[in-house]
Order: C-alpha cells, then sequence, then structure tokens
C-alpha cells in the first residue's frame, strides 16, 4: 500500500496526469472507471482563481466518483498560490497539487510551473506557504531540472520533503526538452535511493506500454508511475497495466463495440457538463485517438470534427460500427 498523507493507494499506484485541456471530469470519468488509481484535475491558473475567473473556477468541478482528486494549481506570485491553495481547498479535494513542471512558454516564461526550478529558494517558500494554508496533503509536481546543465531535482526533492510535502511525482525530462527526447529516469531512481526521502516517489514520462511499466518498476523503484499522453484516446491503459504487472499476461485490447462505447460515454459526459457547443467542441480532439489504427478512418474523421448536429455524430458512429465490424 501506497499512503499520501492520510490517502490510501493500492500498492504500485497507477496515476492520471493532469493534462491541459484534456484531463476534464468526462475523461477523468473514463479513466476512473479503466482502472486510475489517483487523478488530477487540469492545471488550475492561481491569478484565475484568485480573480474568480469562470473557466479557472470551472475546473475545480470534482466528483465523488473521481476520488481520490487532486486539485492542481500554478503561478509565480507566492501570496496568489497561498490564496489559491485556500480557495481548492475549500471544495474538498483529497489533495492540493502544485505544478512546478510545466514548460510550455506562456507558463514558464512568466514565472510558474518549470520556471521554479531556476530559483528554488522561492520554490521551497511558495511551497512552505501553501502546505501551511491547508488541512490537505500537499504534493508536487517537477522535473530534472531547467535544462541539462541545471538538474537539481535531487536537492528539490530533499527540500520540499522537509517542509511537508507528501509525495512527488517527476518527469524524467528538463524543461528545456520540452517533450522532445527521450525521458531519463536514472535521477528518479536516486531519489528513491535516498535514505533521507521518505515520501512516495512516483516517476512520469514515456510510458505507454504494460511492458514499459513493468521495465520502469523493475529498474528505477519508483512507487508508482504517472500516465499522460499514453492515455489519450486510450483510458485501457490502466487496467492493461494492472493485469500485466500482476500475470504477465496482456489483457484482451478493447474491441471496436468497446471503443464507441466509451468514446460516447466520453462526449455525452462532455455535453452534459460544457454544454451542447463546448461539449461537442472540445471532443473534437479525441476521435482520432479512440479509433487509431482503423484503415481510411479520415472521412469519418472529418464528419465527426466538422458537424455540430449530435444525431449526425450518432449517425456516423453508427456507420463506423456497421462497416470496421464487417471489415473484421
Amino acid at each position: 500500500m501506497v499512503k499520501i498523507g492520510n490517502i490510501e493507494l493500492p500498492e504500485f499506484p497507477l496515476l492520471l496526469a493532469p493534462m491541459e485541456d484534456v484531463s476534464d471530469p468526462p475523461f477523468r470519468a473514463v479513466c476512473k472507471q479503466n482502472g486510475a488509481d489517483l487523478m488530477y484535475t487540469e492545471f488550475i491558473s492561481s491569478e484565475g482563481l484568485i480573480r474568480n475567473a469562470a473557466k479557472s473556477m470551472q475546473k475545480l468541478d470534482i466528483f465523488d466518483f473521481e476520488r481520490p482528486i487532486g486539485i492542481q494549481i500554478f503561478g509565480s506570485d507566492i501570496d496568489s498560490m497561498r490564496e489559491s491553495a485556500i480557495i481548492s481547498s475549500s471544495v474538498n479535494p483529497d489533495l492540493i497539487d502544485i505544478n512546478y513542471g510545466c514548460p510550455v512558454k506562456n507558463v514558464a516564461c512568466k514565472g510558474a510551473g518549470a520556471a521554479l526550478l531556476r530559483d528554488i529558494p522561492k520554490m521551497v517558500q511558495m511551497t512552505s506557504e501553501i502546505v501551511k494554508s491547508t488541512h490537505l496533503p500537499v504534493t508536487v509536481k517537477t522535473r530534472l531540472g531547467w535544462d541539462e546543465s541545471t538538474k537539481n531535482v535531487e536537492e528539490v526533492a530533499e527540500r520540499l520533503q522537509d517542509i511537508g510535502i507528501k509525495a512527488l511525482t517527476i518527469h524524467g525530462r528538463t524543461r528545456v526538452q520540452m517533450y522532445k527526447g527521450d525521458a531519463d529516469w536514472t535521477l528518479i531512481r536516486k531519489i528513491k535511493e535516498n535514505p533521507r526521502i521518505q515520501i512516495p516517489i512516483f516517476g512520469n514520462g514515456d510510458v505507454d506500454s504494460p511492458e514499459k511499466a513493468l521495465q520502469m518498476k523493475k529498474e528505477y523503484g519508483v512507487d508508482g508511475i504517472m500516465i499522460g499522453r499514453a492515455s489519450i484516446g486510450n483510458p485501457w491503459i490502466f487496467n492493461q497495466i494492472k493485469y500485466f504487472l500482476k500475470t504477465g499476461l496482456h489483457l484482451e485490447k478493447p474491441d471496436l463495440e468497446e471503443r464507441l462505447k466509451v468514446c460516447l460515454q466520453h462526449l455525452e459526459f462532455s455535453i452534459k457538463w460544457k454544454g451542447h457547443n463546448l461539449g461537442i467542441l472540445e471532443m473534437r480532439r479525441h476521435y482520432a485517438n479512440y479509433f487509431k489504427g482503423l484503415d481510411h478512418f479520415k472521412d469519418f474523421r472529418m464528419r465527426l470534427v466538422n458537424t455540430m448536429d449530435l444525431q449526425e455524430i450518432y449517425t456516423t458512429m453508427d456507420e463506423i460500427k456497421a462497416k470496421y465490424s464487417l471489415a473484421s
């Protein structure tokens, strides 16, 4: 069993990464029912929260079926981050997570996300203020460092543990790498092997198959794995990994009927949560992933992403089922 404060997770838990414009409640719902053990909201701007911005406030929506669920916040101002932690705690998540890893320009270049890796004293002070401001466990997601010459995550791990964080997730790239190249988990292993480190350490980066998950577990000794991009259009990856770790065998891949069923669940929750227009618009980014590998799928995808008519989407899904079921 892995514990984050008072939260009990199974042995070697699988976490769903917080992904901007992806890990909203409809997406989290299909991941939860397919084996995700701990999930996080999309990252939420501290400035947006303290200004009561509608988009930021909506991201605070959490549901009991998702638990345990963490709210992830980001920002560059210590007072704003403390206030946003208080606001986030008021909606009763299971934990608060701080984003010190986002590499994208409009976050990192404004002093938030991975930018804090260039100012460890400020990171420590900010984290301390957040820990003191909430009764909930506080966790952190970060990267190896800003660039190859400043891989300081070992220092970060010790100092943040010392001021009270309850778990640390490390993405095996620097900020400068963004998502390019291979993730390097060697420093993650060093942190896990450090006798001073008592909190759970989760690894993140490039886990896209059951075999890769087993390799990371064996080679790097992490307490669990966080999965991001590999779960988009493939929420089954969590149960596939669990089954493989337990049995050494592969769980049967979802057939077309299962893919259609989960895709429609995702769509219908999206519409219910965001309204008809936004629900349909934001679902468009998911279709190609749900139906990856189907030959000559482009025409169907174009129909799905070019209509606002829900009935037309249902009709297209029926045609997909008819065509590819016959083909198989």
